[in-house]
């Protein structure tokens, strides 16, 4: 008997490849900033016949667009990356609920808002890299980042850090605000600099020798091995990677997503693009194309991500984590993680 996604991606590609003489438009407001997003609305308009007018900015910029455009917004979509900001719009109220049989069989539970008002479409993995030649005993877990074994060794970035602020959540989430208060004070006194720069610059940390070990996204280090990156690429190999918890909860996973607008003047469009983005094409172009982790189970691994190994992901409910973003960003301040 076929799984209930397989058959749901069937009627999805019949629904798509049916369209394409469908009208209309879509206007989406992303956050997105990869080129290689381009191939994903080419095709959904191609297939589809929808036209997709996007406006791009930063995530905070979008929403706050939103809700001061309130009930005349021309938004039908917001795309954005990391749990956090999902929360965000959706706490800010310019989100509404949908039901699509194709997202609820296609994507994971545990990467849905509990309201359906967001659904995750690719993931990156939190890793712990570190120097191959200086570090023989690397941490195993995010709180082994703390262990005064590691003092003036880590880089990592600041505090207002979406992919931060969602792993401290995760934490809290996990094991309660005290063990992660005492984890975010145990890391600034191993910072071997203040934090500064992006996922990026966490790496060429190690490789500069500026620091020894670093916390960054997967696909900052998959990209590197795709094509080349400067400041990174040339020194890789120095380089060695762990999936922290893998014994407990598996590694932390950021989420890029998306949700229909509040006052969606083309709802029914864009509830297909959001189905189209969970489709397996789509899933493997954000792989393929990003070096991102596709949400949807069974899906391909581009070889640059491929490349990291097999691990347990963490399949905590991100819903139940982005209700702990507040409380994340008071234990930054309690302890001065700037």
């Amino acid at each position: 008997m076929l799984k209930a996604t397989t058959i749901l991606a069937g009627a999805l590609a019949a629904t798509i490849a049916t369209s394409a003489a469908a009208e209309g438009e879509v206007n989406l407001y992303s956050s997105r900033h990869y080129d290689t997003d381009e191939r994903l609305y080419s095709d959904f308009e191609e297939a589809t016949g929808i036209r997709i007018n996007r406006i791009e900015g930063k995530a905070d910029e979008l929403i706050a667009r939103m809700q001061a455009e309130g009930e005349n917004s021309p938004a039908d979509i917001l795309l954005t990356v990391d749990t956090s900001r999902l929360a965000r719009a959706k706490d800010a109220g310019v989100l509404q609920s949908i039901d699509s049989d194709v997202l609820e069989a296609r994507v994971p539970g545990y990467l849905q808002d509990a309201d359906n008002q967001w659904f995750g479409f690719s993931q990156r993995a939190r890793i712990i890299f570190y120097d191959k030649a200086d570090v023989a005993n690397p941490p195993q877990t995010y709180l082994d980042l703390a262990d005064p074994a590691y003092k003036g060794l880590v880089c990592i970035r600041s505090s207002t850090n979406t992919y931060n602020q969602t792993l401290l959540a995760s934490i809290i989430t996990h094991q309660g605000s005290d063990v992660a208060k005492s984890w975010a004070e145990g890391v600034v006194a191993n910072m071997a600099r203040d934090p500064q720069g992006g996922d990026t610059d966490q790496l060429r940390g190690i490789v500069s020798g500026e620091c020894e070990i670093s916390v960054a996204n997967s696909y900052y280090f998959a990209r590197s091995i795709r094509k080349d990156v400067k400041g990174l690429s040339d020194s890789r190999d120095m380089i060695g990677w762990i999936f922290p918890a893998q014994n407990e909860q598996g590694a932390h996973m950021n989420l890029s997503g998306g949700g229909i607008a509040a006052h969606a003047p083309n709802r029914d469009n864009a509830i297909k693009f959001l189905e189209y983005l969970a489709s397996d094409q789509a899933q493997q172009y954000f792989s393929a194309g990003n070096d991102e982790y596709p949400a949807v189970p069974g899906v391909g691994l581009a070889p640059s991500i491929a490349a990291l190994g097999h691990f347990k992901p963490d399949d905590i409910n991100l819903s139940d984590v982005a209700k702990n973003i507040p409380e994340a960003q008071k234990i930054f301040d309690a302890v001065g993680w700037k």
